[in-house]
């Protein structure tokens, strides 16, 4: 008789926190989907070896609200997305699967223009899009148009990603500014009487994964990107996995004038906002300028930085320094981000 599983969500109903990518997304997965499913793993992909050859899986699934946004849209965001995750498993993207979850009474116009946006982002990715599937259900059910894909790379054997090769003294590697697309995404909703210069910042990282893991590949410890819950969920992640403390460089993170004067007005801290063209290195401190000069040799990577360091305490936590030597605690793992910025 199969042991069944040991079941530790106690909350008693799912709400919009579960999907905004801190605590309580990791309490669900953790306590409820994994323990059923069978498998632990929260990474990006998942890694198969096949004839010789390692591949990587991934799935997603886009929901944002308004579809069409400065910078971008949910066509874009499907296929970025979806490459994103495979190119920081060290993964070439080679195709897609598009799922189109499509509302009743959505204008034929608009579905038309976002196929040619994912037909566009697929053709700059340089992925095929293999197949899908198309549902429609209720109107009032879907905000117009959800999108689920799932994508395949070829992993390149060179490196060898995993959270326990992180040692303290590792470099912390970002490669550009950070909060553009879940500030667009709040302004673009019209819902703030705020008006400001952005756009999202989406687009497809894997040319600067290449060309990291071309010039610094054996000092490559592990990579996200960092979508929901933004640059903080992804190094609390981390730090809580290895038990490790990592300290960032608050005056070295780059942050435009807008988003960091949004994020002052609406009381958010920009380390928490979600970013869809960006990525974070772990990186051996002997390739760690290496790897900066490869990743800001690539157009479009010229804001990259290094924005802190692995250090041995306090286990699990992650702060920032300021330059004056105060410091404070930038913990999403206490609290969750605002639900529902793609």
């Amino acid at each position: 008789m199969t042991k069944l599983p040991v079941i530790r969500f106690k909350d008693s109903q799912i709400e919009l926190a579960h999907g905004a990518g801190g605590k309580a997304s990791r309490r669900l997965v953790e306590g409820l989907i994994a323990p059923i499913l069978g498998n632990p793993s929260l990474d990006d992909a998942a890694l198969l070896s096949l004839n010789g050859s390692s591949l990587a899986f991934t799935a997603d699934s886009f929901v944002v609200k308004p579809l069409r946004f400065p910078g971008g849209s949910i066509g874009e965001l499907a296929v970025y997305g979806t490459v994103n995750d495979l190119a920081v498993s060290g993964a070439k993207p080679i195709a897609l699967l598009s799922t189109l979850i499509l509302e009743a009474g959505l204008s034929a116009q608009v579905l038309q223009e976002e196929l040619e946006a994912i037909q566009q982002a697929a053709q700059i990715a340089g992925v095929q899009v293999v197949g899908g599937d198309t549902k429609v259900v209720e109107h009032g059910k879907a905000d117009g148009l959800y999108i689920s894909t799932s994508g395949v790379g070829l992993v390149d054997l060179r490196v060898n990603l995993a959270a326990s090769s992180v040692r303290p003294g590792d470099q912390v590697l970002l490669s550009g500014t950070i909060g553009d697309h879940g500030i667009t995404i709040l302004l673009a909703r019209g819902e703030l009487d705020l008006v400001a210069d952005l756009k999202s910042d989406t687009r497809s990282v894997w040319p600067f994964v290449e060309a990291l893991i071309g010039m610094a590949a054996p000092g490559l410890r592990w990579m996200r990107d960092p979508t929901r819950g933004g640059v903080a969920t992804s190094l609390n992640e981390l730090a809580r996995d290895v038990s490790l403390a990592i300290k960032l460089y608050e005056d070295q993170i780059p942050i435009r004038d807008e988003v960091r004067g949004a994020c002052e007005i609406l009381g958010l801290d920009p380390l928490h906002i979600a970013n869809e063209g960006q990525f974070i290195a772990i990186i051996a401190p002997e390739y760690a300028e290496t790897a900066l000069e490869a990743v800001r040799a690539v157009p479009g990577g010229a804001e990259a930085r290094l924005v802190g360091e692995v250090v041995d305490s306090p286990a699990g936590v992650v702060y920032s320094q300021t330059g004056y030597g105060s410091s404070r605690i930038v913990d999403m793992l206490v609290g969750d981000p605002l639900p529902r910025i793609c």
